[in-house]
């Protein structure tokens, strides 16, 4: 866990070009708007390095903004073993994700990844599925979810830290 006063919330997908990216999006407007962003921070990264210095998906990017979000200054990278030091929640898109994170974490890491949508048990999935093939009615329902979890995970938060 990382040793600063501040609550750090890292998003993990594949190319860090859509999910991750939009998750970050979302709960960083969620952080603000709930007048936390002093003690939240918020990022997102990728299991693979494909798409390293790349903003997220225009698809993506077009489907946020019509919610209020803007993802335009984000640029993709790849997890690092130093951010399960440096934060306090490492959250996988999907079961795969979750594995090569599993893989990464060092020996006796104070953080631990798991899956983003433990915070959204209403929903019939754990997995939020990745809209890149897909059409615009994808990344609109990938939102839906990742909207549901981050109001369930800015709740764990305050419930756990402030």
């Amino acid at each position: 866990m990382n040793t600063e006063k501040r609550v750090k919330v890292l998003f993990v997908c594949m190319g860090n070009i859509c999910r991750s990216p939009s998750a970050e999006g979302v709960f960083a407007k969620l952080v603000v708007d709930a007048g936390l962003e002093q003690n939240i921070g918020v990022d997102s990264a990728g299991t693979h390095a494909h798409h390293t210095g790349e903003p997220p998906d225009q698809r993506s990017q077009r489907c946020a903004e019509k919610r209020g979000v803007r993802l335009d200054d984000l640029k993709a990278r790849r997890v690092g073993t130093e951010d399960f030091e440096r934060f306090d929640y490492v959250l996988a898109m999907d079961r795969d994700n979750l594995s090569g994170l599993e893989k990464l974490c060092p020996p006796g890491s104070p953080t631990l990844p798991h899956l983003f949508l433990s915070y959204a048990p209403g929903l019939e999935n754990d997995e939020v599925p990745d809209p890149y093939y897909g059409g615009a009615m994808g990344f609109e329902r990938v939102l839906d979810m990742i909207e549901e979890a981050s109001r369930g995970l800015l709740q764990d938060i305050q419930l756990r830290y402030l």
